[in-house]
């Protein structure tokens, strides 16, 4: 099983059926602040859900597509990060993520994003990292503008967020530019 420790209070784990009932509460008490760029947020309405959501990410890391990982700061599930798929061939994949409400602010994200994007480089030996963002999130935007990620373009009207599209930004880094960075 994946676990990356990024320091002595935060570790990335894989998730698994064990998080099923502290993730549907996480999930569940920040349902307003995730909802504005995360339309799944609407669909985990019971444990039942969260816990088919864990189990098809456990197919996605059994199959080598990916995996993700709960953000565990101080013994507690704060968040999830992960790869949506990889794309071997190409040696790439791109991440989401997102930060349970009181823990957003914290820099936690940024060293989460910096230790799955250094996982990509160097464990799996993968040559390109994407991260998308809907135009309008200032927040999420910041991570990979702080991380040094390339902006890339803009793709018009990329996601359904419940009744309108949204425009997402993309931003790409390399493997021979991040090597450059450390």
């Amino acid at each position: 099983m994946f676990t990356y420790m990024i320091d002595d209070k935060t570790t990335l784990k894989i998730l698994d059926l064990q998080d099923t009932n502290e993730l549907f509460i996480l999930t569940d008490q920040s349902k307003e602040l995730l909802r504005e760029w995360l339309p799944f947020i609407e669909r985990n309405k019971t444990l039942a859900d969260t816990e088919a959501f864990i189990k098809s990410t456990m197919n996605q890391f059994s199959v080598n597509n990916g995996f993700q990982a709960g953000i565990w700061h101080d013994g507690k599930i704060v968040g999830v990060i992960g790869f949506h798929k990889i794309d071997w061939i190409n040696k790439s994949t791109s991440i989401g993520y997102w930060l349970g409400k009181g823990y957003e602010g914290s820099g936690l994200m940024t060293k989460s994003v910096r230790a799955l994007v250094n996982y990509a480089f160097c464990e799996l030996k993968l040559n390109r990292v994407e991260i998308r963002v809907a135009e309008k999130n200032r927040k999420s935007r910041a991570i990979p503008e702080r991380l040094c990620f390339v902006k890339e373009g803009c793709i018009r009207q990329d996601e359904w967020l419940y009744d309108h599209y949204v425009d997402h930004i993309v931003y790409g880094m390399l493997a021979e530019d991040w090597n450059k960075q450390c």
